[in-house]
């Protein structure tokens, strides 16, 4: 919208106790182009505010009941973006100076100059319109801050967002590794928005889908892709000047990748007929949980497409291999949940996040966040605890810990066994001379009868060991 049409449909409110004041302010801004309310009561003015929405408002400072200071000071309170122009006579002057400063935007002095007037309206129109739209890129920041947030703060997450910040302003190629829920789609939505792309489309592309899928992909003149984009448009197309991310890229199935290949090297959509130079100025990025070079190797993969999406490569570790982050993780999804569902849970117990820290995340951060959500359904109180964790989350947490403790109970008995073992043959070595024993093994001697009592070992009653002990 331009200048003229924001004027043209501006809506603005007066407020005048005078009724000729009402009636020629109403006459000068309807001929101006605005739409216009006025009453001449500064209480039924403010409730009007409530039911309408005004781009202005013009009111008197001095009114008897509810002044013009009042109306401004209860402007500010519920809608402090709205410019208020005060209506002054000489008299009044010092007070609409102070109005100033308390958050009027103009004042107009009875009798007003119809062009003097018709600036201030403007002006005041202008700076309303400039500020719905910070707030409303502030709004959009705060959403693209939220929807690409990553936290890390151990060491390996520390090293992804600096490949991420230093290859983000290229249009270099990224292909994204890592376990299925690490966040690859995240950091590609990252890369996008620290890029100069960030205000062109992400198209994301899910890779895992049919062969057809193809013609809606590069060829069919007459299909639209997922319902996103309209009849006739190419996917490349679709993207232009901004970037298309092929999540999963090692699904791609072969038919795909040897298009989608074509394409790239190429230059052109597809089909043959009727060809159609797809925009250059398009930026790739790739996402794969599984190994493309071992894919490659297998003939699952093309060679050429994996040399041609991998010009940079960003490696995700598990949550497994980033347990400093479970901590930070835990509170950012508890955060999110109580805003989601109107809870207020501000902590999880001690044995909860030891659970949380000890166990393996086959699922990574993505069942990190299913705990959450699922538990925080279930807790009543302010404390997210174990019980609260649904029952076969639950179940795997504690056979998880219970595999932990077993392989430790396994490990301490395989010790015991070698000790158990290296002693008889340091005694069968010795002829059951403990002295002798003791000393190749390096032990003192009463830690070598300590150890003898503990394994119940008699070189004399034992067959293996000569009775010569000493």
């Amino acid at each position: 919208m331009n200048r003229e049409e924001m004027y043209m449909e501006a809506k603005i409110l007066v407020i005048d106790n005078d009724p000729s004041m009402c009636e020629m302010l109403h006459k000068f801004l309807t001929e101006a182009g605005y739409r216009v309310r006025w009453t001449r009561n500064a209480n039924a003015g403010l409730a009007l505010m409530v039911e309408e929405s005004f781009q202005l408002v013009i009111t008197d400072l001095c009114m008897p009941e509810n002044d013009g200071m009042k109306v401004l000071r209860s402007i500010r309170e519920k809608e402090p973006g709205l410019p208020v122009v005060l209506l002054t006579t000489h008299a009044t002057m010092n007070t609409a100076v102070e109005a100033i400063k308390i958050g009027a935007y103009d004042y107009l002095t009875k009798p007003f100059n119809p062009d003097a007037a018709e600036i201030t309206i403007k002006n005041a129109l202008t700076h309303k319109r400039l500020v719905d739209e910070n707030r409303k890129l502030k709004q959009r920041l705060r959403h693209v801050k939220e929807d690409t947030r990553i936290i890390g703060v151990s060491s390996p997450m520390k090293e992804v967002l600096r490949l991420v910040e230093k290859v983000a302003p290229t249009d270099a190629t990224v292909l994204i590794q890592g376990e299925s829920g690490t966040g690859k789609g995240l950091i590609a939505r990252r890369l996008h928005r620290m890029s100069h792309r960030a205000g062109k489309t992400f198209l994301s592309i899910n890779c895992n889908i049919s062969t057809g899928m193809l013609p809606k992909l590069f060829g069919d003149e007459n299909s639209a892709f997922s319902g996103t984009l309209t009849t006739g448009e190419r996917l490349f197309n679709a993207a232009a000047g901004g970037t298309l991310f092929f999540d999963e890229i090692g699904d791609m199935p072969p038919v795909m990748q040897g298009k989608l290949l074509r394409a790239l090297q190429n230059h052109e959509m597809l089909p043959q007929a009727e060809r159609r130079s797809f925009p250059g100025n398009v930026r790739i990025l790739s996402s794969t949980r599984k190994d493309l070079k071992r894919e490659v190797e297998a003939g699952r993969f093309r060679k050429d497409l994996f040399y041609r999406i991998n010009l940079f490569t960003i490696s995700l570790p598990s949550l497994r291999d980033r347990t400093d982050d479970i901590p930070p993780l835990v509170n950012h999804f508890l955060r999110k949940y109580n805003r989601e569902f109107g809870k207020h849970v501000e902590a999880v117990s001690p044995r909860l996040m030891h659970f949380f820290l000890q166990h393996s995340w086959p699922g990574n951060v993505q069942e990190l966040e299913n705990y959450i959500e699922r538990a925080l359904l279930r807790t009543e109180g302010n404390e997210l605890k174990l019980t609260s964790v649904p029952g076969e989350f639950r179940q795997q947490l504690e056979d998880a810990q219970a595999g932990k403790a077993e392989s430790m109970l396994i490990f301490k008995e395989a010790k015991e066994r070698f000790e158990r073992d290296y002693i008889l043959t340091m005694l069968k070595r010795h002829n059951g001379v403990i002295s002798r024993a003791a000393r190749e093994a390096k032990i003192p001697r009463p830690n070598f009868y300590e150890k003898l009592k503990k394994y119940g070992i008699s070189p004399r009653k034992n067959p293996m060991i000569n009775s010569h002990a000493g």
